[in-house]
């Protein structure tokens, strides 16, 4: 049910660039595929079995259009669909929030994100031409009604016999139940003329008793097999890679455990602060942010045990389930290695701190930076501390890996001790520029033995 499908990555450091190979799904097959300025040239059979949806009408809705999460990750992710020929040329994506605004006037904020992918003028205006925009309030079933009646006229504007609707939640969860309630009373297609997904963005709740709740209603509002909560950092793809790199690679199984690694780091840095959006950020904090979602997404992937199939659905519930073991694994966090932190303002005034965000509450506790150490104790990795980092208004932008090993037996009798032999270090770097780098020893080039 799956190929290999090859790209050059770069891999630095004493490494030659060799080819990996990437898990492609079957409605993603190509073959005899060019890419030009339009998009994909097709030649031959059908490039994209499966894809039946690319032969239907499609109405996307993204609700909380207007915001931050919706122009820099939803519009730009949905342009490559459309660039890459998987999002169907009939497909129209309508955006739905409270802010009033013209179709012209949401093409012109939605533009220079996308304007940075490399594309030609004519492709970027056909996207373009493919969004409108609506405004309501997200619990009015009168507003949701007429957007309804607007997608309606679209879809038979479209000539097609079946009709698919996606809404794409881009809104924090205190919402969700107000505008599912509303698009479960107003704007569903039946299930005769297709189907319905409701696709919903982390966080979902705030903590154990929010979600609880908020999973309550949603279901009883949908059935399960229409809600697809999703946490965009698994998109990123150096974390889709690290299956491939894990368990396609020989020589890293046999060492990916706790008798040759010594310590796994994550490091999430951000070099800007809220800048305005203290009053969002300050409900979650650093850790419901970004931690608990993001970052421990990708803990899992690496401290997990090789799923039996990567493969379809078999394959998602078997890496489903083999992450939900390492979260069993996981012991409660200690106090005494947890440090929480705010940013001040810089020396120079430039920058303000956090609680001089005039969008953040008076006496804001709110974390921006934290750290703390994970213990799995299993027999893979008992005794190996997974150390996470994040915060924001940093010194840089980057999101790493970087897993170290321990050192060699008998290595500082060996060299001398005046010389300091590094461990070897495995970093996976998912931004800025993607990358995967070995840290090794080499004697420099010349008669000593440095």
């Amino acid at each position: 049910d799956y190929l290999f499908y090859s790209t050059q990555i770069n891999i630095t450091i004493l490494i030659v660039p060799r080819l990996t190979r990437l898990f492609v799904p079957d409605c993603m097959r190509m073959a005899q595929v060019q890419v030009d300025a339009v998009g994909l040239k097709r030649s031959g059979e059908d490039l994209f079995p499966g894809c039946d949806y690319r032969s239907e009408a499609l109405s996307i809705v993204v609700v909380g259009a207007s915001g931050d999460l919706a122009r820099k990750k939803t519009y730009p992710s949905l342009f490559d669909l459309y660039l890459t020929s998987f999002l169907p040329a009939h497909a129209k994506i309508v955006g739905y929030a409270r802010s009033k605004m013209s179709d012209e006037e949401f093409r012109g904020k939605i533009r220079p994100t996308l304007e940075k992918k490399k594309c030609s003028p004519e492709v970027l205006e056909g996207f373009l031409e493919t969004l409108s925009y609506r405004s309501g309030k997200y619990d009015s079933e009168e507003d949701v009604a007429a957007l309804h009646q607007y997608l309606e006229e679209l879809e038979t504007a479209a000539g097609k016999s079946h009709t698919n609707r996606l809404f794409y939640f881009a809104i924090p969860p205190s919402v969700f139940s107000g505008v599912g309630g509303a698009i479960k009373n107003q704007a569903l297609v039946s299930g005769q003329r297709g189907w319905n997904r409701l696709v919903i963005e982390k966080p979902f709740g705030r903590d154990l008793e929010s979600f609880e709740k908020l999973n309550s209603v949603m279901k009883g509002l949908f059935h399960e097999d229409q809600i697809y909560r999703i946490d965009h950092y698994l998109g990123k793809e150096m974390v889709q890679n690290i299956l491939t790199l894990r368990f396609a690679n020989s020589i890293y199984e046999p060492v990916w455990n706790r008798n040759y690694i010594n310590s796994v780091t994550f490091t999430f840095k951000e070099d800007f602060g809220t800048a305005g959006r203290g009053g969002y950020f300050d409900e979650f904090g650093i850790i419901r942010d970004v931690m608990q979602n993001h970052l421990l997404q990708v803990l899992c992937i690496i401290a997990m045990e090789p799923p039996y199939s990567l493969k379809g659905k078999e394959g998602a519930s078997s890496i489903r389930g083999a992450k939900v073991n390492v979260l069993k694994s996981i012991e409660p966090l200690r106090l005494d290695e947890t440090v929480l932190g705010q940013y001040v303002a810089d020396d120079v005034g430039k920058n303000p701190g956090y609680t001089e965000d005039e969008t953040v509450p008076n006496g804001s506790l709110a974390p921006t930076f934290a750290t703390t150490v994970f213990h799995i104790n299993n027999t893979r990795w008992d005794g190996v501390p997974f150390i996470m980092k994040a915060g924001k208004a940093l010194n840089e932008k980057k999101s790493e890996v970087r897993i170290q090993f321990g050192s060699p037996p008998g290595c500082s009798a060996m060299f001398d001790q005046s010389e300091t032999v590094v461990r070897n270090e495995l970093v996976l770097r998912m931004q800025p520029n993607e990358a995967i780098y070995l840290v090794m020893n080499m004697k420099s080039p010349g008669l000593d033995e440095r």
